[in-house]
């Protein structure tokens, strides 16, 4: 799951260098927290947040398939 975040959030970008990932395992779930350039926040949210939605809805699809629940916060 730490991998596809991070090659999603990488590709939408201007500083993929910037770009960090940080997993948080709890009992039941995994928490991702994603770090990202302060001039890059607009990008990965987008308008409405409908991009962290859908970087949401990836993930978490991806989780099924392993049996786990993953939330995925956003930093800035």
């Amino acid at each position: 799951m730490k991998e596809l975040l991070e090659f999603i959030a990488k590709s939408l970008v201007d500083e993929p260098d910037m770009v960090s990932v940080n997993e948080v395992e709890g009992e039941q779930s995994i928490i991702l927290e994603l770090k990202v350039a302060k001039d890059d926040m607009g990008k990965v949210i987008g308008k409405q947040g409908r991009i962290a939605k859908a970087i949401r809805t990836v993930v978490k699809s991806a989780a099924v398939k392993e049996n786990k629940r993953v939330e995925v916060d956003i930093i800035q």
